[in-house]
């Protein structure tokens, strides 16, 4: 039996709890869990159902289990903020499923936790997968695992308020050009102002160790910054029209040479058969450790609306 037949997300039900079936008797159970952080690390992620949850009663079991909240400050993906620090997940076309990631990996500062909240399920489709990120680093072949040993280089292009992509005020979510450095100094990145907008360049590792297991865990978004996860006839209209230094973004080694598009295909593709789907209810939460479990979206029909906060 391997490790990806073993691991599954831990649902909890109010049966399970011990208490009412109410969004009351879920901040009731997690304000008495003696050690709600313990739970989360062994168990990877954690499923609450059932508890009828709804956006009205969503903030008292936030302010518990994301206890300083963050802003989605140098996020890469299209969302709304819905309230504080609360967004809509990605917001990509529907048909289109979202790979593996751990949130802002490419970044010098990560979320260790993240809270989904389901409001409309799917019709069809719409599940939020998940993979153990160990697993992930396990599956993928040695020559793969060595040739990103040295980390990758991450470079954006952020217009200035028209182009392709998001602009930097919105990556950034300030009007401010000295905060904006002020940030990218902060975090180590290169950056310099262009004539369109901002370009930044950062070096970062392509695994990380969690604190407190120890556990090496593949923790970089190469694949879906790389030309070919968009796909053969988006990448060729892309190439088309721009080089690969003037797209939104773009990821290389380390040393500047080139990542393989077979490397970041395998790097996508495994994690994606590896990972186990939640289906959505509304009233669902889904709370993950972002070091030790990434996670995508399937695609769906119909209206759905899933949230998303953080916390570090």
């Amino acid at each position: 039996m391997t490790q990806h037949d073993r691991w599954t997300p831990t649902e909890i039900t109010p049966a399970d709890a011990g208490v009412a079936a109410t969004a009351e008797g879920l901040v009731g159970y997690l304000t008495g869990h003696p050690d709600l952080g313990g739970l989360l690390t062994e168990r990877k992620a954690l499923v609450f159902r059932g508890f009828g949850v709804t956006p009205q009663s969503l903030e008292p079991v936030m302010d518990i289990l994301l206890p300083h909240r963050l802003a989605y400050v140098h996020g890469n993906s299209p969302r709304t903020k819905v309230g504080a620090n609360v967004y809509t997940s990605t917001e990509y076309p529907p048909e289109f499923t979202i790979s593996m990631h751990n949130e802002l990996s490419y970044a010098a500062a990560w979320p260790t936790r993240l809270l989904f909240f389901c409001e409309i399920a799917a019709e069809t489709g719409g599940a939020t997968p998940v993979v153990d990120a160990a697993l992930w680093l396990e599956l993928l072949d040695p020559q793969v695992r060595a040739a990103f040993a040295g980390g990758v280089r991450y470079v954006q292009n952020l217009h200035d308020g028209l182009g392709l992509g998001k602009s930097w005020q919105q990556t950034f979510e300030t009007d401010s050009r000295e905060e904006v450095e002020k940030f990218l100094a902060a975090s180590g990145a290169e950056w310099s102002w262009t004539a369109d907008g901002l370009r930044v360049s950062q070096i970062r590792p392509a695994t990380t160790v969690h604190p407190v297991t120890g556990a090496e865990v593949w923790f970089n978004q190469s694949d879906q910054w790389h030309p070919a996860a968009l796909g053969d006839d988006t990448a060729r209209a892309l190439a088309q029209i721009l080089k690969e230094d003037e797209l939104p973004q773009s990821v290389r080694f380390a040393d500047g040479s080139p990542i393989p598009d077979g490397y970041v295909i395998q790097v996508r593709d495994r994690a994606l058969e590896a990972a186990v789907d939640v289906d959505w209810r509304p009233g669902d939460l889904l709370l993950i450790d972002n070091l030790l479990v990434a996670h995508g979206r399937r695609p769906y029909t119909g209206k759905r609306r899933v949230l998303v906060a953080m916390t570090d």
